[in-house]
């Protein structure tokens, strides 16, 4: 007798339509569609959870529900709104869309860059007063930059501000030389003690508990006064109150910020009103068509577990997530 179809959780929200390959995951398995009001009730013998809305924490609230619950696939890169212990201590298989923002994220850092470089939003400015005010601007080439992470998004933000001369260095857990797209690596413990050698500062590393506020006051104080500050992680990477200070008194040059501690940005922000910030609403990966690309992926690993459900799933499915560090480990699933 052939296996039953899984039974698959698709978690989304009201507001928001479902994958545009729902018809494909209906023919491999029985989906039950769900929003964060009512997942305790959808979750009772499912095998598998989809969080199509993948910032919810509604997991977190119904725990015990899933009790038949294997695999759960995040459509973000970044897991940290799933993430709780009780999920890290169980055998359950977390993946996410590893890859999937890797290009789109890559361009908006290198867009964030020359916006300030060039002096766009000046231009932008000044078209709006009818001022015709001729400036210098900089070149990319000679620049340097600081990639803070150095998982799939940082590598490939690395190979694209390569490409136009900008000289990059990469930052991460443990220090290293000779990294295929970094050269050197740095420790991130240790960014006040070199990151003033750098005209712009990308930060993209996982958010986790080693991470947050990573950029302080004291890494802050410690950047060059025209330093260009990119965050397109996670809000809760910098110490926002700290930031504001920082940009008030010149101590950095400028922010492009792609992410807040609070989202949408609350409208009393004085992140608003600087003329050295720019603020985008988290969209650095929002490219046309990533809802196409995100529901491949979930395609794919749904395949991979219908065609062998009683495998070891760390071992078949794409972009396996090590819980305990918040992120896909590269060259493959966590072994314990």
């Amino acid at each position: 007798m052939a296996a039953p179809d899984p039974v698959v959780v698709l978690l989304g929200s009201p507001d928001a339509p479902p994958p545009p390959n729902l018809a494909e995951l209906e023919k491999l398995a029985v989906i039950r569609h769900a929003t964060a009001d009512d997942l305790g009730t959808a979750l009772p013998g499912a095998d598998a959870l989809v969080l199509w809305d993948y910032f919810s924490r509604a997991l977190r609230e119904n725990w015990a529900a899933a009790d038949s619950l294997r695999w759960i696939h995040v459509c973000a890169a970044g897991v940290d709104s799933l993430l709780f212990d009780d999920l890290v201590a169980s055998d359950v298989v977390v993946t996410n869309a590893h890859g999937a923002f890797d290009r789109p994220i890559a361009e908006f850092v290198l867009a964030s860059i020359l916006a300030r470089d060039k002096r766009l939003h000046e231009s932008r400015e000044l078209q709006r007063e009818h001022r015709w005010q001729h400036r210098e601007t900089l070149m990319a080439a000679g620049r340097s930059a600081l990639v803070i992470g150095t998982g799939g998004i940082g590598r490939e933000i690395a190979r694209l501000l390569r490409a136009v001369g900008i000289e990059v260095t990469g930052a991460g857990r443990r220090a290293r030389t000779g990294d295929p797209d970094f050269g050197e690596v740095r420790e991130s413990a240790q960014l006040a003690d070199y990151v003033g050698d750098f005209d712009t500062v990308v930060v993209i590393a996982p958010f986790t508990a080693e991470t947050e506020n990573m950029i302080d006051a004291d890494v802050l104080a410690a950047m060059r006064p025209d330093a260009h500050l990119v965050n397109v992680g996670r809000g809760a990477l910098v110490d926002e109150a700290a930031l504001i200070e920082a940009l008030r008194a010149g101590q950095i040059g400028a922010a492009s910020l792609d992410v807040f501690v609070t989202e949408p940005l609350p409208a009393d922000s004085p992140l608003w009103d600087m003329d050295n910030v720019s603020i985008s609403a988290h969209m650095s990966g929002d490219v046309a068509g990533w809802r196409e690309v995100i529901a491949a992926q979930i395609l794919d690993n749904l395949r991979r577990y219908a065609d062998d459900p009683d495998a070891k799933l760390s071992a078949t499915l794409n972009n396996v997530v090590d819980k305990g560090r918040g992120y896909v480990v590269p060259g493959g699933p966590p072994t314990a």
